[in-house]
């Protein structure tokens, strides 16, 4: 399916709602060249008519923690499946993604040159695709799949690398901007499916973890951090780190040091209450299952402190293998602790603000016509964010996108 940009398009009947600064316009707007040209009072036309009906429309969502080349929980299956069969699922589940109404991903761990052409080329239905490449993990830490039962080589797989030392990270960050990387994924302490590493405990030494972050900052770029505890999240922005995924097991003082050092988080609530429901159905390890009761509850409580403290608090799903259907429950939980206009801008300005995007999360002249006519005002209706039984329309850069299989049961509108 090619888009072709240089058409136009004016939506009719709407509510225009751009998140930054909570101003609703009322009336039509005109796309053209897949930008937003003119709000308000558009005349008469020839370009093709989208009619709102009323419905309420904001930005595109942005989701900061996507994994297009998951095909699986994790483990070696993961890391070693054939690479055609990889692309291909990824772009059924960044379609699925887009249909939701998600017209912005961050993979922080996956992606390629190769996926980003593809998709550049409009070949198939997809978000804008912001890509890491495979997350640098060091040995035994969160990323390496390895048990400790077994041996086995592993160095580099579809989503990690397992770099250790100063020298050999800095050639490692060069080598992913080398390729297109927009961000740089590093893992500064243990997770829920990784086999062997506690999840509190910090990974990387301070001088690893800095040199990472000089690499990136000198290419204008940034660095994004799994990190759970207090512990690991001090360690990452104390020595440059923007971005912390996850966070769950934060407290006052990590809150206070990402305030002071001008860090994001991004939470994913999402996971690991998909993962609890869905243990069983997805395989999940005793191991895993242990570590996922730990950080399961304390997400929302990360949440609370972070906004007291002032972090900009974005979005994240961080679904992999067959949970990826759940992506729009993240919004329905993390809800549940912000206000309808926080949990809004989370999931548009602030996520595009991370991104250094800003364009991408507001709804004015001049900015991509990333668009998802809703049925109701979600400030006022929030469940109309994630409900899947009421009708949304969703543009990508001006261009209507039809509804593509398993898209989550949403029903797409023109």
């Amino acid at each position: 399916m090619a888009y072709d940009r240089s058409t136009s398009l004016v939506l009719r009947d709407g509510r225009f709602r751009d998140p930054e600064g909570g101003t609703v316009v009322e009336g039509d707007l005109l796309v053209e060249d897949g930008m937003i040209s003119e709000i308000g009072d558009v005349g008469p036309t020839d370009a093709p008519v989208l009619d709102c009906g009323g419905g309420t429309v904001v930005p595109g969502f942005l989701d900061a923690h996507f994994h297009a080349y998951s095909t699986c929980m994790g483990g070696l299956e993961l890391e070693r499946r054939a690479m055609s069969f990889v692309a291909i699922n990824a772009t059924r589940r960044l379609g699925a993604c887009l249909a939701r109404g998600f017209t912005t991903v961050r993979d922080v761990a996956g992606g390629d040159a190769g996926l980003a052409q593809a998709l550049d080329q409009q070949l198939v239905p997809a978000p804008r695709y912001l890509y890491s490449g495979p997350a640098l993990s060091q040995t035994g830490g969160h990323g390496d799949p390895r048990p400790a039962d077994l041996d086995v080589c592993f160095h580099e797989g579809h989503m990690n690398e397992i770099v250790d030392g100063v020298d050999d990270l800095r050639r490692a960050v060069r080598r992913r901007f080398q390729q297109g990387a927009h961000v740089i994924k590093i893992m500064t302490s243990g997770g829920v499916v990784s086999p062997v590493d506690p999840i509190r405990i910090p990974q990387y030494s301070a001088e690893e973890v800095a040199a990472v972050v000089d690499e990136a900052t000198r290419r204008g770029s940034y660095v994004a951090a799994h990190a759970y505890s207090s512990e690991a999240v001090i360690h990452s922005v104390t020595h440059g780190v923007r971005s912390i995924e996850h966070g769950n097991l934060i407290d006052d003082a990590a809150a206070q040091a990402m305030a002071e050092h001008g860090a994001y988080l991004v939470p994913t609530l999402v996971t690991y209450d998909s993962m609890a429901r869905r243990a069983d159905e997805v395989g999940l390890s005793a191991t895993g299952r242990a570590k996922n009761a730990e950080v399961l509850d304390s997400g929302r409580q990360a949440i609370a402190l972070a906004t007291a403290a002032g972090v900009p608090v974005g979005f994240g799903s961080d679904l992999m293998g067959d949970l990826e259907d759940d992506q729009l429950r993240g919004l329905q939980l993390q809800a549940e602790v912000q206000t309808p206009a926080e949990l809004l801008c989370s999931i548009t300005t602030v996520n595009a603000a991370l991104f250094g995007r800003p364009e991408l999360g507001r709804l004015a002249v001049g900015t991509p016509a990333d668009l998802i006519v809703l049925a109701a005002d979600p400030i006022d209706d929030v469940e109309v964010l994630w409900d899947r039984s009421r009708p949304r329309t969703v543009v990508k850069a001006g261009v209507p996108v039809g509804s593509v299989p398993d898209a989550g049961g949403l029903s797409l509108r023109m």
